[in-house]
């Protein structure tokens, strides 16, 4: 018996990196899997694979979360799928940094679109049905800039990451009663693979000011995911976890 045996989980932005390494944890540990990814199509189906061959169902839905439609459509085809959706990630994000005397609006509305509002949409899409089911978890995911705000080009980053967190606690107390739980993950500095080194203008992230000495593994923050998501951590709702080795404390 697995920790997830039977519960459907949805993923976005799991085709790589911290959401690839959650789906396996969460496959490996009995759960079914919507793995989702903006556009490579590939990449999401060989994850779709890689958890069937764990012995469980996976769908893979190509969906930018930053569009409404697809987003919906998503869901719905999730919930088509698996009758369910138990388990809700939102994993996707994009961080482009830039100097805020540089923002446009458009790029105001590109980031606030694909990190808060995408996480909006799913969740509205999918906590229905959860209230009827009287049963759901719900992750966001933030990150230590968030808090520290030190970093230039991260203010509107920031803006929308702590407008997450700010949507997971009233999610959190709102829907309690319906034994849905709502929480935060904040990673530190993950030794992932990134495909924009643009944004982080010649410094990729490293294990500088950690007291760990080391990047944290995606595996790691898998790990805290299914804590959060099962019943180990039952009595947990509407709490950011930070998982950083240390860099900061809050």
């Amino acid at each position: 018996m697995g920790k997830l045996d039977g519960k459907v989980a949805l993923i976005t932005g799991s085709g790589r990196n911290i959401g690839r390494a959650t789906a396996l944890k969460f496959a490996a540990e009995g759960a079914h899997l919507v793995i989702n990814a903006r556009s490579n199509e590939a990449e999401a189906e060989a994850v779709a694979r890689e958890v069937r061959a764990l012995g469980v169902k996976a769908i893979s839905v190509i969906a930018d979360v930053g569009k409404k439609d697809q987003v919906e459509a998503m869901a719905q085809k999730a919930l088509s799928e698996f009758g369910r959706v138990d388990i809700l990630l939102n994993n996707a994000a994009i961080r482009p940094h830039k100097p805020f005397l540089e923002l446009t609006q458009q790029d105001w509305e590109t980031v606030r679109g694909v990190v808060l509002d995408g996480a909006f949409y799913l969740t509205h899409a999918l906590i229905e049905p959860m209230v009827k089911n009287r049963y759901g978890q719900i992750l966001f995911f933030v990150g230590d800039g968030a808090y520290t705000g030190r970093g230039a080009g991260r203010a509107h980053l920031s803006a929308v990451k702590m407008g997450l967190v700010g949507m997971a606690r009233g999610l959190a107390s709102e829907f309690a009663p319906d034994n849905i739980r709502v929480n935060v993950v904040s990673p530190g500095s993950i030794d992932t693979r990134r495909d924009n080194p643009e944004w982080y203008h010649g410094r990729v992230p490293d294990a500088g000011g950690i007291p760990l000495g080391r990047q944290g593994k995606v595996d790691e923050i898998a790990a805290t995911c299914l804590f959060l998501v099962s019943d180990d951590g039952g009595f947990i709702t509407g709490q950011t976890i930070h998982v950083n080795g240390g860099a900061t404390y809050h």
